[in-house]
């Protein structure tokens, strides 16, 4: 793994994480506890900070980065950024689950309990309302998210991305 200062900045990781082999994490990174970054994920705190709450899983070959002086990204509690996702200068509040391939842009906020579809892209300045499911390029409004849906797979993947990462932990 590569963790680097960056000007001064040197990423601060939370209890009981997971960082893979060749994922890297540089500059003014917060992690929460109970994280897994994962295969060639990037999380790149080098123009702006990037707070992560506890149990985020941020999959393999994914990138979260911010745009200089002006936008940050922010991560809640219980957020899994699929494979190959861009998560770039906005707001994921808790419970969200970022889909493989979709991308979020600058100044977007996605609020608790939602899902951002696979392949999806959600484009600069978006508000997704809490309990939503978005999709298509532009992202748009699909459904609303069921109790089902919430439970058996934002809830699922976060859960399991933690005992994933133990098994790579025990490896060690």
């Amino acid at each position: 793994m590569i963790i680097k200062t960056i000007k001064g900045k040197t990423p601060q990781i939370g209890e009981d994480c997971y960082i893979a082999e060749n994922a890297v994490v540089v500059g003014e990174v917060i992690m929460g506890d109970q994280c897994s970054i994962w295969f060639n994920a990037v999380i790149r705190g080098d123009v702006h900070f990037i707070k992560m709450g506890h149990k985020v899983n941020v999959q393999d070959g994914a990138i979260v980065h911010c745009t200089y002086q002006k936008s940050p990204t922010t991560i809640g509690n219980n957020v899994s950024i699929g494979h190959n996702a861009i998560v770039h200068g906005c707001t994921i509040r808790d419970n969200v689950l970022i889909g493989m391939g979709s991308i979020i842009m600058d100044d977007c906020i996605i609020e608790s309990n939602s899902i951002i579809a696979a392949g999806a892209v959600v484009i600069k300045g978006t508000h997704v309302p809490s309990g939503t499911i978005f999709g298509g390029m532009p992202a748009k409004k699909i459904k609303d998210v069921s109790p089902e849906l919430s439970a058996g797979e934002i809830d699922r993947i976060a859960n399991n991305y933690v005992k994933y990462a133990s098994w790579f932990k025990e490896d060690h």
